[in-house]
């Protein structure tokens, strides 16, 4: 049985990843550790954890004792590491809380996984590592910065963060590809578009503009909207990890990962009024979730978009080249833009109570800190 610390899990792709690793997978162990911290809400994965396949630490990627005592007991082959403060206007208000999570957390467990898989030292002084383990670090495209409006980034794209929370990413990123060269650990990086799908928190765009529908809000967008993103439905985004993990070809790697859908936010924006709208229409029960029944159905439309003050640093354009984790290990996405985002939808107006969970207090304080000037 292969046993796979997944840090981070309870957020959004981390929470995916273990249900899709758990469904597909009668071979592997999942242990979990996350701190919970506002974008992390343990009733996600509470029917995941049987204490048998799936185990739950409530800890700290930067605590070392809790690291320690983790690969003592459960003996992980795999780190997939998830864990990281993740939203770019949180890292503008709070900068250093990104450099102690996304960087010496991640320092910390690749401290501990080294400590625990290295079994020895060769002739020449360099580390024997056990067989068959792999650190993995879930990236993001935005280490590359900002692109124009031709083009891709690759793998061999020069690193070029533009915010704190990319910095922090970008760095995290350097540390593991220095235990690789420093120390031969066994490592693969992935760097994802924009990820969306089920149990994605509500500070994101398209969970955001969601939310806000049903709640009868106004829906804010930066600048004039033309911001281009490519966007990957989370399940697709876990395969590719399973398949990066599970590869002995895929060890020393970093691959991009992609889902070949490149869309401007207003784009986003209008596509989710526009599908909204038209669930609205085919089905009465939904229309019970808004604040006036069905008036408030006719009131979804482009009215309710509001410009607001651009984010300071926005980068114009994100769009990633995926041929190479196709070409060496046959991954593609699978999932239509136009049939994800049906999918997404209805699951947001299927799981009302999941959403009002998550969106209490603290989220509900930041939200109006965050728009109240804009």
């Amino acid at each position: 049985m292969k046993n796979i610390l997944v840090t981070g899990a309870a957020g959004f792709i981390g929470a995916n990843f273990i249900k899709y690793m758990l469904a597909r997978h009668e071979d592997v162990k999942i242990i979990i550790l996350d701190k919970l911290t506002y974008a992390g809400n343990f009733k996600t994965i509470a029917d995941d954890i049987d204490g048998r396949r799936c185990f739950f630490i409530h800890g700290d990627i930067c605590d070392e004792d809790c690291t320690d005592r983790i690969f003592t007991e459960h003996e992980p082959d795999c780190v997939v590491n998830f864990a990281a403060e993740s939203h770019v206007d949180r890292s503008i208000e709070d900068p250093q809380l990104f450099l102690k999570t996304n960087i010496l957390g991640t320092q910390n467990l690749l401290d501990t996984s080294k400590r625990h898989w290295v079994t020895g030292k060769d002739d020449n002084g360099r580390p024997i590592w056990r067989k068959h383990v792999r650190f993995h670090q879930v990236s993001t495209d935005e280490v590359y910065g900002s692109l124009g409006s031709e083009g891709f980034f690759t793998e061999n794209t020069p690193l070029c963060p533009h915010s704190p929370y990319s910095a922090s990413k970008a760095s995290a990123d350097m540390f593991v590809q220095a235990y690789a060269d420093t120390y031969g650990m066994p490592v693969s990086i992935t760097r994802c578009s924009n990820n969306y799908g089920p149990y994605h928190f509500p500070e994101k765009l398209i969970p955001l503009i969601i939310n806000n529908i049903l709640e009868g809000k106004k829906l804010p967008v930066y600048g004039d909207g033309t911001n281009v993103r490519d966007w990957l439905y989370v399940e697709d985004h876990c395969k590719a990890i399973d398949m990066v993990i599970n590869s002995p070809e895929a060890e020393g790697q970093t691959y991009n990962v992609g889902g070949h859908n490149e869309k401007q936010n207003i784009e986003i924006v209008k596509l989710v009024i526009r599908t909204i709208h038209d669930l609205m229409q085919q089905n009465p029960e939904y229309r019970r979730l808004l604040p006036d029944g069905d008036k408030g159905a006719d009131l979804i439309n482009d009215s309710l978009i509001t410009f607001v003050k651009d984010r300071l640093g926005h980068d114009k354009r994100y769009a990633i080249d995926p041929s190479k984790i196709t070409r060496d290990l046959g991954w593609t996405p699978e999932t239509r833009f136009e049939d994800g985002i049906v999918k997404t939808i209805q699951w947001y107006l299927d799981n009302r109570t999941w959403v009002e969970d998550v969106t209490k207090g603290e989220y509900r304080h930041y939200y109006e800190q965050m728009y109240k000037d804009r």
